[in-house]
């Protein structure tokens, strides 16, 4: 029998479908993408160019690529299912490594673009006064937007058949804190992975707090335990290891795991791309508004001034690595009870990404008074 091993790609081939899932209560439509295990006909089309599916991210940029087969023939399942949260100003395919990787190993993924704080919503708003409730509306939307998509892919509108009793939640950012406040709210979910998740309250330089609108919000006092790892960026110059530290504090049943020489795009595709990409646009967002007292344009200053270029910092293939392997093992310990898996999660993690020239370290909780 082979050794557990939840760093490389799973024996499925890929499937892929996109929907727009109207949810009448509360007149939100909510474009979502769905991957799942394809049959065997499809074994090989998921990695293979001319075959594989091509999208744009947004209309005039160039193509990009999945590691998936549109509307591929799904097997049969019924197969775990896993919700997938994107960031701030992200959209629902920003991590696709991610969600591919789970697919190909037997899970059901399902991503929704978050409307009205997408990456299109934030361009199609740039230059107008901010919306001093945008926020409120983002928080109240999230979660709910989140247990909505569980509810249709129970009820089979998405084409392939999920178990309801095993069900887990993972997020990038705001999609961090979206899983972690969908948890305290959706009793459905019983194994939760946030990914550099927002929050947390940090310290600024004289150690002070600083809270903001999503840590005044957060619930992390659930009525049960659900199985939590954090998967955290050292030099995260968005989201600061302090604010991470907080968290993991906070929940109970948590581990956290910090990919050094990492910041806040290692979580998402294209890691080099994404991160340069952002670093560009912020210093060009960051001079215009020069001389403007602007919180969110602040924000972006400072976080600027701490961003390395990617050739600098962690490659994203070892990025790649961390979440795939260790991601897919906790939700294999936890929605799958996979032997294999259990004793990799629950063992030595530094020491094991180590063996893979990764680096990295564990968080201990800090009790405070």
């Amino acid at each position: 029998m082979n050794a557990y091993n939840p760093f490389l790609r799973g024996s499925q081939p890929v499937g892929t479908r996109s929907y727009e899932w109207t949810d009448a209560g509360r007149h939100r439509t909510l474009p979502v993408d769905v991957w799942y295990p394809a049959t065997e006909q499809h074994a090989g089309e998921d990695l293979t160019d001319a075959t594989r599916d091509h999208y744009e991210v947004m209309p005039g940029l160039p193509e990009v690529t999945q590691d998936a087969v549109r509307d591929a023939n799904a097997a049969e399942g019924p197969f775990p299912l896993i919700v997938f949260s994107h960031g701030f100003g992200g959209e629902k395919r920003q991590s696709t490594f991610f969600c591919t990787h789970l697919a190909s190993h037997g899970f059901v993924v399902a991503a929704m673009d978050h409307v009205g704080n997408t990456t299109a919503d934030m361009l199609a708003s740039a230059g107008e006064p901010e919306d001093p409730n945008a926020m409120g509306t983002f928080i109240h939307d999230r979660p709910l937007d989140a247990s909505f998509v569980i509810d249709r892919m129970q009820s089979g509108d998405a084409g392939v058949s999920v178990d309801a009793g095993r069900i887990g939640m993972s997020g990038h950012s705001f999609g961090g804190w979206t899983t972690l406040m969908t948890v305290a709210g959706d009793d459905r979910i019983r194994a939760a992975l946030p990914l550099a998740p927002a929050g947390g309250v940090s310290q600024d330089d004289q150690g002070n707090p600083v809270r903001t609108p999503l840590s005044d919000a957060m619930q992390l006092d659930w009525p049960r335990v659900v199985p939590t790892l954090y998967l955290v960026a050292d030099l995260d110059s968005i989201l600061p290891l302090s604010s991470m530290q907080d968290l993991h504090n906070q929940t109970e049943s948590a581990r956290s795991i910090v990919l050094r020489n990492a910041d806040h795009f290692h979580f998402a595709d294209r890691v080099e791309e994404s991160h340069d990409g952002f670093k560009m646009m912020a210093e060009m967002m960051a001079a215009a508004a020069e001389g403007i007292d602007s919180d969110s344009m602040n924000q972006m200053s400072a976080a600027v001034e701490l961003m390395k270029p990617s050739s600098e910092l962690c490659p994203g293939e070892d990025a790649y690595a961390f979440v795939c392997g260790l991601g897919l093992a906790h939700f294999d310990t936890h929605l799958r009870q996979i032997p294999g898996a259990k004793k990799m999660i629950n063992g030595d993690l530094v020491a094991l990404l180590a063996e893979r020239d990764i680096n990295v370290a564990e968080l201990v909780a800090i009790k405070t008074s």
